[in-house]
């Protein structure tokens, strides 16, 4: 009998998200433990070789985190694991292309990479999973990417969203989980979707429903875990991926293909 953690993936059993061809080899890169699960993040070695298209191997990706004169920094932090987990809202930042970026869905569950500049490479959003008091009755949030931050806003309660600075690691500015603020989805069947809070159905003893509707006055309804808040009202706090989380039929596809290449 197998002991220990697993330490291989089949490449034929990696997330949809990831979009790694069947054909590539029998394996691929797993990621390492750490803020994100395993179905909900993307690892380094897959972002630097796939996605951004900074090396042609395993051998050029370790060459470039183990770099000592400029590595990648992922949320502010130096990491030098190329398995290290990325997930939702992450900041990845070059330090010698002197790029940053910002890990996000389009909306057919895909990661993508939205380039940011300035000051939006400073923060990111993280939605608030628990809220208890510790010891000394000290108040304290769970995020959705394992931080703990102590002496949060009173106001700020569970399924809300920080707005975390990176280089102090404190909350500068929050948002509530509310009735017509702008929201993403982060699971399920609409995965990437984006749009604006309708309602909520209670349901005791089950999970809440959150219906939502999209720019396209599309309405569509998912579980109140899947939802993260990320704008008040209808203004966004960060930059949006290209597709801005609209799905589109495979007819309304090939029309704006059309479009695009009239």
């Amino acid at each position: 009998m197998a002991r220990g953690p697993i330490k291989h993936l089949k490449r034929i059993h990696t997330p949809r998200s990831w979009m790694l061809d069947k054909t590539g080899g029998n394996f691929a890169v797993r990621p390492s433990q750490g803020p994100h699960k395993l179905r909900e993040s993307i690892p380094l070695h897959i972002v630097l070789r796939h996605r951004l298209k900074l090396a042609l191997n395993g051998f050029e990706v370790t060459k470039i985190v183990h770099d000592k004169e400029g590595g990648v920094r992922i949320d502010g932090k130096l990491r030098r694991d190329h398995k290290f987990p990325c997930g939702l809202m992450d900041v990845i930042t070059l330090d010698k292309a002197e790029k940053s970026y910002r890990v996000l869905y389009d909306a057919k569950g895909r990661f993508v990479l939205r380039a940011v500049k300035g000051e939006e490479a400073k923060f990111k959003l993280c939605k608030v999973v628990r809220r208890e008091v510790g010891p000394n009755k000290v108040p304290y949030v769970v995020t959705s990417d394992a931080r703990t931050l102590r002496f949060p806003h009173p106001d700020v309660q569970v399924n809300d969203t920080v707005k975390v600075n990176l280089e102090e690691g404190k909350i500068v500015d929050y948002v509530k989980f509310d009735q017509g603020n702008l929201v993403i989805i982060t699971g399920g069947n609409n995965l990437g979707r984006i749009g604006v809070i309708q309602h909520r159905e209670r349901h005791l003893g089950g999970f809440d429903i959150v219906h939502i509707k999209d720019a396209h006055d599309r309405t569509f309804a998912t579980r109140i875990g899947n939802v993260f808040v990320i704008g008040r009202g209808k203004k966004s706090w960060i930059s949006l991926p290209k597709d801005e989380g609209i799905w589109l039929s495979a007819l309304e596809e090939q029309d704006a293909r059309r479009e695009h290449h009239k």
